[in-house]
Protein backbone atom coordinates (compact mmCIF):
# COMPACT_ATOMS: atom_id res chain seq x y z
CA UNK A 1 0.00 0.00 0.00
CA UNK A 2 3.03 2.35 0.68
CA UNK A 3 4.61 1.68 -2.56
CA UNK A 4 1.38 2.51 -4.20
CA UNK A 5 0.87 5.92 -2.72
CA UNK A 6 4.34 6.87 -3.19
CA UNK A 7 3.94 6.65 -7.26
CA UNK A 8 0.59 7.97 -7.01
CA UNK A 9 1.66 11.84 -7.47
CA UNK A 10 3.68 10.95 -10.45
CA UNK A 11 1.16 9.69 -12.02
CA UNK A 12 -1.06 12.41 -11.83
CA UNK A 13 1.61 14.62 -12.49
CA UNK A 14 1.90 12.85 -15.73
CA UNK A 15 -1.66 13.22 -16.13
CA UNK A 16 -1.85 16.79 -15.88
CA UNK A 17 1.49 17.62 -18.22
CA UNK A 18 -0.33 15.23 -20.87
CA UNK A 19 -3.68 17.52 -20.58
CA UNK A 20 -2.13 20.47 -20.44
CA UNK A 21 0.00 20.05 -23.34
CA UNK A 22 -2.97 18.48 -25.46
CA UNK A 23 -4.64 21.45 -25.22
CA UNK A 24 -1.88 23.69 -26.03
CA UNK A 25 -1.62 21.68 -29.77
CA UNK A 26 -5.68 22.26 -29.59
CA UNK A 27 -5.34 26.10 -29.00
CA UNK A 28 -4.09 27.37 -32.02
CA UNK A 29 -6.87 25.05 -33.74
CA UNK A 30 -9.35 26.10 -31.72
CA UNK A 31 -8.76 29.75 -32.31
CA UNK A 32 -8.65 28.89 -36.06
CA UNK A 33 -12.54 27.76 -35.58
CA UNK A 34 -13.06 30.94 -33.31
CA UNK A 35 -12.07 33.31 -35.64
CA UNK A 36 -13.54 31.89 -38.60
CA UNK A 37 -17.12 32.58 -36.92
CA UNK A 38 -16.36 36.56 -36.39
CA UNK A 39 -16.70 39.19 -38.45
CA UNK A 40 -13.50 41.45 -39.01
CA UNK A 41 -13.89 44.11 -36.56
CA UNK A 42 -14.62 41.83 -33.49
CA UNK A 43 -11.26 39.83 -34.96
CA UNK A 44 -9.07 43.23 -34.68
CA UNK A 45 -11.10 44.75 -31.93
CA UNK A 46 -11.41 43.39 -28.67
CA UNK A 47 -9.93 40.11 -27.24
CA UNK A 48 -12.68 37.36 -26.89
CA UNK A 49 -12.51 33.66 -26.10
CA UNK A 50 -15.76 33.14 -28.38
CA UNK A 51 -17.73 34.90 -31.40
CA UNK A 52 -20.05 37.60 -29.65
CA UNK A 53 -21.75 37.76 -32.59
CA UNK A 54 -21.32 33.89 -34.54
CA UNK A 55 -21.83 34.49 -38.23
CA UNK A 56 -21.36 32.30 -41.48
CA UNK A 57 -20.61 34.94 -43.90
CA UNK A 58 -17.21 33.70 -44.16
CA UNK A 59 -18.30 30.29 -44.98
CA UNK A 60 -20.69 31.41 -47.17
CA UNK A 61 -17.96 33.71 -49.23
CA UNK A 62 -16.07 30.39 -49.85
CA UNK A 63 -19.00 28.31 -50.79
CA UNK A 64 -20.58 31.22 -53.38
CA UNK A 65 -17.24 32.31 -54.58
CA UNK A 66 -15.50 30.06 -57.81
CA UNK A 67 -12.41 31.32 -57.06
CA UNK A 68 -12.45 29.98 -53.60
CA UNK A 69 -14.05 26.60 -53.96
CA UNK A 70 -12.33 25.92 -57.27
CA UNK A 71 -9.35 26.25 -55.08
CA UNK A 72 -10.10 23.40 -53.12
CA UNK A 73 -11.30 21.33 -56.31
CA UNK A 74 -7.98 21.85 -57.61
CA UNK A 75 -6.15 20.61 -55.11
CA UNK A 76 -7.97 17.56 -54.60
CA UNK A 77 -7.46 16.42 -58.12
CA UNK A 78 -3.77 17.22 -58.15
CA UNK A 79 -3.53 15.42 -54.62
CA UNK A 80 -5.13 12.76 -55.43
CA UNK A 81 -3.28 12.11 -58.95
CA UNK A 82 0.23 12.60 -57.35
CA UNK A 83 -1.01 10.14 -54.07
CA UNK A 84 -2.03 7.42 -56.87
CA UNK A 85 0.87 8.18 -58.98
CA UNK A 86 3.47 8.26 -56.39
CA UNK A 87 1.94 4.71 -54.95
CA UNK A 88 1.74 2.96 -58.15
CA UNK A 89 5.02 3.88 -58.82
CA UNK A 90 7.01 3.27 -55.89
CA UNK A 91 5.25 -0.57 -55.26
CA UNK A 92 7.42 -2.08 -58.22
CA UNK A 93 10.12 0.16 -57.03
CA UNK A 94 10.13 -0.94 -53.74
CA UNK A 95 9.87 -4.55 -54.83
CA UNK A 96 13.07 -4.05 -56.57
CA UNK A 97 14.91 -2.74 -53.76
CA UNK A 98 13.34 -5.57 -51.02
CA UNK A 99 13.72 -8.79 -53.29
CA UNK A 100 16.96 -8.25 -55.44
CA UNK A 101 20.81 -6.82 -54.98
CA UNK A 102 22.01 -5.36 -57.72
CA UNK A 103 24.87 -3.24 -58.66
CA UNK A 104 24.87 0.66 -57.01
CA UNK A 105 21.56 -0.79 -55.58
CA UNK A 106 22.45 0.68 -51.82
CA UNK A 107 23.94 4.38 -53.84
CA UNK A 108 20.18 4.60 -56.24
CA UNK A 109 18.48 4.30 -53.02
CA UNK A 110 20.38 7.01 -50.98
CA UNK A 111 20.15 9.37 -53.48
CA UNK A 112 16.45 8.90 -54.00
CA UNK A 113 16.15 9.88 -50.50
CA UNK A 114 18.30 13.11 -51.47
CA UNK A 115 15.24 14.01 -53.59
CA UNK A 116 12.87 14.24 -50.77
CA UNK A 117 15.89 16.34 -48.69
CA UNK A 118 16.22 19.08 -51.19
CA UNK A 119 13.44 21.61 -50.79
CA UNK A 120 11.23 22.29 -53.29
CA UNK A 121 12.96 25.93 -53.94
CA UNK A 122 16.09 23.80 -55.63
CA UNK A 123 13.56 22.45 -58.07
CA UNK A 124 11.05 25.14 -58.67
CA UNK A 125 12.61 26.86 -61.76
CA UNK A 126 13.62 24.12 -63.51
CA UNK A 127 10.73 22.85 -63.12
CA UNK A 128 8.72 25.79 -64.28
CA UNK A 129 10.77 26.00 -67.79
CA UNK A 130 10.00 22.55 -68.62
CA UNK A 131 6.79 22.68 -68.12
CA UNK A 132 6.84 25.61 -70.13
CA UNK A 133 8.18 24.18 -73.06
CA UNK A 134 5.76 21.31 -72.96
CA UNK A 135 2.66 23.86 -72.25
CA UNK A 136 1.82 21.96 -68.74
CA UNK A 137 2.33 25.36 -66.85
CA UNK A 138 -1.72 25.82 -65.08
CA UNK A 139 -3.03 22.14 -65.45
CA UNK A 140 -3.35 19.46 -62.56
CA UNK A 141 -0.80 16.79 -63.72
CA UNK A 142 2.11 19.66 -63.76
CA UNK A 143 1.41 19.77 -59.81
CA UNK A 144 0.95 16.30 -59.82
CA UNK A 145 4.39 15.28 -61.79
CA UNK A 146 6.04 17.23 -59.64
CA UNK A 147 5.36 16.25 -56.02
CA UNK A 148 6.43 13.08 -57.42
CA UNK A 149 10.31 14.41 -56.95
CA UNK A 150 9.38 13.99 -53.14
CA UNK A 151 6.64 11.83 -52.76
CA UNK A 152 8.00 8.83 -54.75
CA UNK A 153 11.07 8.36 -52.67
CA UNK A 154 9.02 8.51 -49.36
CA UNK A 155 6.66 5.60 -50.98
CA UNK A 156 9.71 3.61 -51.88
CA UNK A 157 11.32 4.01 -48.43
CA UNK A 158 8.02 3.12 -46.77
CA UNK A 159 6.94 0.42 -48.61
CA UNK A 160 10.56 -1.45 -48.92
CA UNK A 161 10.38 -1.45 -45.48
CA UNK A 162 7.17 -3.05 -45.02
CA UNK A 163 7.92 -5.60 -47.72
CA UNK A 164 11.33 -6.57 -46.46
CA UNK A 165 9.43 -7.95 -43.36
CA UNK A 166 7.28 -10.26 -45.76
CA UNK A 167 9.37 -13.66 -45.85
CA UNK A 168 10.49 -14.36 -49.70
CA UNK A 169 9.14 -17.96 -49.20
CA UNK A 170 6.48 -16.71 -50.28
CA UNK A 171 7.43 -15.65 -53.44
CA UNK A 172 8.24 -18.53 -54.47
CA UNK A 173 5.84 -20.67 -53.12
CA UNK A 174 3.70 -18.97 -55.50
CA UNK A 175 5.87 -19.18 -58.44
CA UNK A 176 5.55 -22.67 -57.73
CA UNK A 177 1.95 -22.86 -57.65
CA UNK A 178 1.96 -21.24 -61.16
CA UNK A 179 1.20 -17.47 -60.38
CA UNK A 180 2.86 -15.33 -62.61
CA UNK A 181 4.42 -12.36 -61.39
CA UNK A 182 1.73 -9.40 -62.16
CA UNK A 183 -0.96 -12.11 -60.63
CA UNK A 184 1.04 -12.82 -57.19
CA UNK A 185 1.89 -9.27 -57.11
CA UNK A 186 -1.67 -8.20 -56.90
CA UNK A 187 -3.83 -11.02 -55.86
CA UNK A 188 -1.23 -12.41 -52.60
CA UNK A 189 1.90 -9.58 -51.78
CA UNK A 190 0.06 -6.16 -51.84
CA UNK A 191 -2.79 -7.33 -49.54
CA UNK A 192 0.38 -8.61 -47.04
CA UNK A 193 1.47 -4.92 -47.54
CA UNK A 194 -1.89 -3.40 -47.39
CA UNK A 195 -0.97 -1.60 -44.41
CA UNK A 196 2.52 -0.47 -45.96
CA UNK A 197 0.58 0.66 -49.00
CA UNK A 198 -1.88 3.19 -46.56
CA UNK A 199 1.10 4.53 -44.80
CA UNK A 200 2.62 5.39 -47.85
CA UNK A 201 -0.64 7.08 -49.50
CA UNK A 202 -1.42 9.13 -46.14
CA UNK A 203 2.36 10.51 -46.75
CA UNK A 204 1.77 11.09 -50.48
CA UNK A 205 -1.28 12.51 -49.46
CA UNK A 206 -0.42 14.74 -46.81
CA UNK A 207 2.63 16.17 -48.14
CA UNK A 208 1.68 16.86 -51.12
CA UNK A 209 -1.63 18.89 -49.84
CA UNK A 210 0.29 21.11 -47.91
CA UNK A 211 3.51 21.57 -50.50
CA UNK A 212 2.97 25.45 -51.35
CA UNK A 213 6.02 26.49 -53.14
CA UNK A 214 5.56 24.31 -56.54
CA UNK A 215 1.70 24.05 -56.41
CA UNK A 216 2.02 28.08 -56.42
CA UNK A 217 4.69 28.33 -58.69
CA UNK A 218 3.16 25.68 -61.61
CA UNK A 219 0.16 27.46 -61.91
CA UNK A 220 -1.95 30.43 -62.80
CA UNK A 221 -5.51 30.50 -62.96
CA UNK A 222 -6.72 27.37 -63.94
CA UNK A 223 -5.26 24.83 -61.66
CA UNK A 224 -4.84 27.50 -58.76
CA UNK A 225 -4.96 25.56 -55.51
CA UNK A 226 -6.86 27.10 -52.51
CA UNK A 227 -3.27 27.33 -50.04
CA UNK A 228 -2.38 29.64 -53.05
CA UNK A 229 -5.57 31.22 -52.85
CA UNK A 230 -5.21 31.39 -49.58
CA UNK A 231 -1.79 34.09 -50.15
CA UNK A 232 -4.09 36.90 -51.94
CA UNK A 233 -6.89 38.14 -49.53
CA UNK A 234 -5.69 41.22 -48.86
CA UNK A 235 -7.43 44.42 -49.89
CA UNK A 236 -7.61 47.78 -49.55
CA UNK A 237 -9.54 47.37 -46.57
CA UNK A 238 -6.73 45.25 -45.24
CA UNK A 239 -6.41 41.02 -44.37
CA UNK A 240 -9.31 39.57 -44.37
CA UNK A 241 -9.14 37.32 -41.41
CA UNK A 242 -12.35 36.02 -40.91
CA UNK A 243 -12.59 34.38 -44.79
CA UNK A 244 -8.86 33.49 -44.55
CA UNK A 245 -9.65 31.54 -40.86
CA UNK A 246 -12.69 29.67 -42.61
CA UNK A 247 -10.60 28.82 -45.56
CA UNK A 248 -8.16 27.31 -42.81
CA UNK A 249 -10.74 25.38 -41.30
CA UNK A 250 -11.96 23.62 -44.84
CA UNK A 251 -8.34 23.10 -45.80
CA UNK A 252 -7.57 20.90 -42.16
CA UNK A 253 -10.82 19.00 -42.89
CA UNK A 254 -9.64 16.43 -45.81
CA UNK A 255 -6.64 15.91 -43.96
CA UNK A 256 -8.48 14.72 -40.55
CA UNK A 257 -10.95 12.54 -42.82
CA UNK A 258 -7.57 11.26 -44.71
CA UNK A 259 -6.52 10.15 -40.82
CA UNK A 260 -9.76 9.02 -39.82
CA UNK A 261 -9.98 6.23 -42.42
CA UNK A 262 -6.47 5.33 -42.32
CA UNK A 263 -5.51 5.02 -38.55
CA UNK A 264 -5.88 1.52 -38.26
CA UNK A 265 -3.18 1.53 -41.14
CA UNK A 266 -1.09 4.33 -39.84
CA UNK A 267 -0.97 2.40 -36.39
CA UNK A 268 0.27 -0.80 -37.70
CA UNK A 269 2.77 1.91 -39.65
CA UNK A 270 4.08 2.46 -36.65
CA UNK A 271 4.20 -1.01 -35.27
CA UNK A 272 5.71 -2.84 -38.29
CA UNK A 273 7.10 -0.73 -40.81
CA UNK A 274 9.59 2.46 -41.70
CA UNK A 275 7.78 5.36 -40.26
Amino acid sequence: MASTMKFKPAGNLSWVVTTLYILFLLLPIYWLINMSFKENAEITGAFTLWPAAPTLHNYRVIFTDPSWYNGYINSIIYVVMNTVISVAVALPAAYAFSRYRFLGDKHLFFWLLTNRMAPPAVFALPFFQLYSAFGLIDTHIAVALAHCLFNVPLAVWILEGFMSGVPKEIDETAYIDGYSFPRFFIKIFIPLIASGVGVAAFFCFMFSWVELLLARTLTTTAAKPISAIMTRTVSAAGLDWGVLAAAGVLTIIPGALVIYFVRNYIAKGFALGRV
